[in-house]
């Protein structure tokens, strides 16, 4: 699994856990639907860090707690 898949995965198991729809996790974050949308499904492949604190504050969450997880643990070096 590569960091992009983690982080789209880890999105969406958060929204489902809190049972919100993506337009939901939007507007919690102040971020335009399209931004998320393109994120999940592919159009933008690198997601800014200040996209991914943003929907972080609108769950509620620290980075620290989003990123603390075994999928980020397991993933590989992408540069070499």
């Amino acid at each position: 699994m590569d960091t992009l898949s983690a982080v789209n995965n880890r999105i969406l198991f958060l929204c489902g856990q809190r049972d919100i729809s993506i337009n939901k996790l939007a507007a919690l974050s102040a971020l335009p639907p399209s931004s998320i949308k393109n994120m999940l499904y592919g159009k933008s492949r690198n997601p800014k860090l200040l996209t991914i604190k943003m929907i972080c504050d609108g769950l509620g969450i620290t980075l620290g707690e989003f990123f603390s997880t075994p999928e980020f643990d397991a993933l590989e070096q992408e540069v070499r």
